[in-house]
């Protein structure tokens, strides 16, 4: 199994997010201001690194949706109500869960199909009724390797190692919740 999704916070306080800090830097986190990351290397996941900061402007939103694409934790400080807020949170949840309470711990998070993206669970869907993953992909307006991507999220969210078995998890999961 892979490891666990890093967390991700988006909170309304500076006080909040110091809070959320030192208790990730406690469990064993690096903590780091600013979102910016270096190119090498892409996969930042084993790092354990969190960044963390304010969100004011778009390009803040771009940078700091990377840095959790390539595996960093984040813990971001940003107005929800406005547009940049909705924004973060929106792009954010599309890579996974997304905390906005500061006494959230991430490691209780459900597991399995309750953690589940749309994205993944619209290819699962796709993969059930069976269609390949490119066809799957394109139908989700996905690109084969984002869609590899997070059938791959997918699998280790259920605990599996193939997508088939991904798949057969998925739909006894989604029999016994319906």
């Amino acid at each position: 199994m892979s490891a666990p999704e890093p967390p991700r916070y988006v909170l309304a306080s500076a006080s909040d997010a110091t809070g959320v800090l030192r208790r990730l830097a406690g469990a064993g986190w690096v903590t780091r201001e600013g979102f910016a990351l270096a190119e090498t290397p892409w996969d930042v996941s084993a790092t354990k690194l969190v960044l963390f900061g304010r969100v004011t402007d778009p390009e803040t939103v771009a940078q700091a949706v990377l840095a959790a694409a390539r595996g960093a934790g984040l813990v971001v400080i940003a107005d929800t109500s406005g547009d940049l807020g909705r924004t973060l949170l929106g792009d954010l949840s599309r890579l996974g869960t997304v905390h906005r309470d500061p006494h959230e711990e991430p490691a209780r998070a459900p597991a399995g199909m309750a953690r589940l993206i749309p994205e993944q669970r619209a290819l699962l869907d796709r993969l059930a009724n069976g269609e390949t993953i490119a066809a799957a992909a394109a139908a989700e307006f996905l690109s084969l390797r984002t869609a590899n991507r997070r059938i791959a999220q997918a699998r280790a969210l259920l605990g599996v190692r193939t997508t088939r078995e991904a798949v057969l998890a998925y739909l006894r999961q989604r029999r016994a919740r319906d």
